[in-house]
């Protein structure tokens, strides 16, 4: 597929710079572009390739100011990096819209609902009363357990498994190996010191155009719901337990594990590697530094924190700063101490 400069204004609704009927087929990073392909501008460290690349087209932002002469097509926009995510996402669209249809061998219960435009790949496994709206792709070697419904437009990337009576909604994104609705981890101690398995009869909720990460798990919840809100980014290699709630567009970077019952606010913003212990509330708008251990419930909207346990990212950042000149200090604590010592001497005489 070739696109010209101005067909791709159009999209992103922004202005050319030189040759309007430039066509691109493909996609390359600035620095190593070729001709034919489209590039975009928006870290100012990277400005220097703007004047060097083989690229045919390149978005910039509307601030960009030329040095010299650049031998590529400009299309200029507010937001450089926004618009090229928009490119990409439309570009996908088009690819993903020439998939339908049903591979075989697949298997797909007589109960189940297909809606149209729906693509099922080779090995896929449907159950009884499934639901798949329409335009819907569910890529090979999918698990659909029984009583599971899928939104429209939603893609189900290879190897998920999607448990029984789990909700996906509209616009969603579960990408490779992602298991949503396995059981959460309940186990009741008994007095001769084993573990009585409690049975999770509960299901997960995704809402709305939620993005997944690969090997991500959502545990089932005991009783009621695992949700995760509209617009949630949830990274790859996450653990989120039963009965976790993730409120709307919060953000989860990968290797974070999110213990049972815990309610996250909206817009909350997790760094990798971060743990929050169970039955927690997160306010709106926090933000939580990677690696940090939470341990108690974060009820201030927009705080930030970091650490283990967590703490006040303020507070935490002086710590730091004293901790650092504790050689110093126990330098200066020394010579005291010696100069205290040969004061005493002398008065002692």
């Amino acid at each position: 597929m070739q696109f010209t400069a101005a067909q791709i204004a159009l999209i992103i609704n922004g202005r050319v710079e030189g040759n309007a009927d430039a066509a691109v087929a493909s996609f390359g990073k600035i620095e190593e572009a070729q001709n034919g392909q489209l590039a975009f501008l928006a870290n100012p460290k990277y400005e220097e390739y703007l004047y060097t690349t083989k690229a045919s087209i390149i978005i910039v932002n509307d601030t960009q100011e030329l040095k010299q002469q650049v031998k590529a097509t400009l299309i200029k926009v507010p937001d450089a990096y926004s618009a090229f995510a928009t490119l990409l996402d439309k570009y996908q669209q088009i690819k993903q819209q020439q998939l339908h249809g049903i591979q075989q061998p697949a298997y797909i219960a007589t109960t189940a609902k297909i809606g149209e435009q729906v693509y099922i790949g080779a090995f896929a496994y449907v159950g009884e009363n499934v639901i798949v709206g329409e335009g819907s792709k569910i890529y090979p070697n999918v698990y659909l357990g029984d009583q599971v419904t899928i939104g429209k437009n939603t893609i189900i990337y290879p190897g998920v498994k999607i448990y029984h009576d789990c909700i996906i909604g509209d616009h969603v994104s579960v990408h490779a190996g992602a298991v949503i609705g396995s059981d959460g981890f309940g186990f009741a101690p008994q007095t001769d010191g084993s573990f009585k398995k409690i049975p999770q009869i509960g299901n997960v909720i995704i809402q709305d155009h939620v993005e997944i990460g690969a090997n991500t798990t959502i545990d089932r919840a005991t009783i009621g719901s695992t949700l995760i809100k509209s617009g949630a980014k949830l990274d790859n290699l996450l653990q989120i337990a039963h009965n976790v709630e993730v409120g709307n567009n919060t953000a989860i970077a990968a290797l974070t594990g999110i213990s049972g019952s815990t309610k996250i606010g909206n817009n909350v913003i997790i760094g990798g590697q971060a743990g929050l212990a169970g039955h927690l509330q997160i306010a709106d708008g926090t933000k939580i530094n990677g690696k940090s251990g939470v341990s108690k419930s974060i009820k201030t909207p927009n705080t930030s924190v970091t650490g283990t346990p967590a703490i006040d990212y303020v507070t935490s950042m002086r710590s730091q700063a004293i901790a650092r000149n504790l050689p110093a200090l126990e330098q200066r604590v020394i010579a005291l101490e010696k100069l205290l010592k040969q004061m005493m001497e002398k008065k002692s005489i």
